[in-house]
């Protein structure tokens, strides 16, 4: 018996077996740029930059936000991931003040790839797979590290500069001179942002969450002053093995995300589940860090639009799914907001509708879930309406 989302990614990550790039002691390559951060043993963590043995623009191998929009495939992104060599040294996340923290932050402020050079105690072993980080290939303790001299992005430098500027406030910026998000959150790992005496290295999957939740929230406090839509809306998206259906339904600002795995390592059909009404949520979500990046990248959409909408979500993934990062979330749902809507009377007819397109019964969903079946009860909407018999 699976308890959970976490136990079950877990548990599918064990499994996969897919070789990743050779290579010896001594590595010049290039890095698209790419940093990582770990969160083991925090406050002590493991960082160091990720490097392909493949010299000049390896920008596409480190750039989420190109991969869906360019119809990359699963394994274009698996391959891109599993040819960076991630380098390690341990470092305590307050201490920014030594040459290996000072390369890190060159790198996670590069506005182009970085030529660079590695020697590793030992051959890189391994790879990782999770689904809240893009996947990468062998990793090694670094023994010796070189870059060539950096051009930094020019926003990224002024956040860098401004010691004075809260990170959260940095981050907000940042997004709204359209900073791509990877760039964002590679930037915050690395202790760039924030109040001079508060900076300190954030482990990458922390970081992502964090910077997700940053502009999700403060998304919200604007959207929430908006005008609610006056009919019901349905976004989809399918890539990487991966349907979504967005309802957008005019009511105050609730939401709740459901996600179903179908058959991916055999026969399981598994469906996990998080909700807010409108007010916010306190504790960390239950299914991790795909609630607040599906949050963010709806309500980018309802900010730019000047609306507000409660918002359901539903995902399936399918025989095929590969973790690879809540990238492939936020991205699926924002080229999702960005297609035409289909618009209803009310919810049975959106619900309908989605129905046709789903693989597992819409009944199962709405079992699992907590807004969308108060909402429907609300409307006196039974689930028998939507049993097929």
């Amino acid at each position: 018996m699976i308890k959970g989302k976490a136990a079950y990614l877990k548990r599918l990550t064990s499994k996969i077996q897919i070789p990743s790039v050779d290579v010896g002691r001594e590595l010049d390559g290039s890095t698209p740029p790419s940093v990582f951060i770990g969160s083991w043993n925090y406050p002590k963590v493991y960082a160091g930059p990720m490097i392909s043995p493949v010299q000049g623009d390896t920008a596409i191998m480190d750039n989420p936000e190109a991969w869906i929009q360019n119809n990359k495939s699963q394994e274009d992104i698996i391959g891109y991931r599993l040819n960076l060599v991630r380098g390690k040294m341990t470092n305590k996340v307050t201490d920014l003040d030594n040459t290996f923290v000072e390369k890190l932050q060159e790198i996670s402020l590069a506005s182009t790839s970085i030529n660079s050079e590695a020697e590793f105690g030992s051959k890189p072993q391994g790879l990782s797979f999770n689904e809240q980080h893009t996947p990468h290939g062998p990793s090694a303790l670094i023994e010796k590290f070189d870059i060539e001299s950096v051009k930094w992005d020019r926003e990224l430098e002024k956040a860098y500069y401004d010691s004075d500027l809260k990170a959260a406030d940095a981050v907000m910026h940042l997004h709204e001179k359209e900073i791509p998000f990877s760039s964002i959150q590679k930037a915050f790992s690395v202790g760039t942002m924030g109040i001079g005496k508060n900076r300190k290295m954030v482990p990458t999957r922390w970081s992502i969450t964090a910077c997700d939740s940053t502009i999700g929230n403060r998304l919200l406090k604007e959207v929430r002053n908006y005008d609610i839509i006056d009919t019901y809306r349905v976004y989809e998206y399918s890539s990487l093995n991966n349907y979504y259906a967005v309802i957008l339904i005019p009511l105050e600002w609730q939401f709740e995300w459901m996600e179903a795995f179908l058959h991916v390592m055999g026969r399981e059909e598994l469906i996990f589940s998080d909700y807010e009404n409108n007010s916010d949520k306190k504790s960390y979500s239950r299914v991790g860090g795909c609630y607040y990046t599906s949050k963010m990248a709806v309500l980018e959409e309802l900010a730019l639009q000047k609306k507000q909408a409660a918002v359901i979500i539903l995902r399936e993934a399918y025989e095929g799914y590969i973790p690879l990062g809540v990238f492939n979330v936020r991205e699926n749902i924002r080229s999702a907001m960005n297609k035409p809507y289909l618009e209803f009377e009310d919810m049975k007819t959106s619900l309908t509708y989605i129905s046709t397109n789903l693989k597992l019964p819409l009944e199962k969903f709405i079992k699992q879930s907590d807004l969308l079946k108060e909402l429907l009860q609300s409307r006196q909407t039974t689930l028998d309406s939507f049993i097929v018999t």
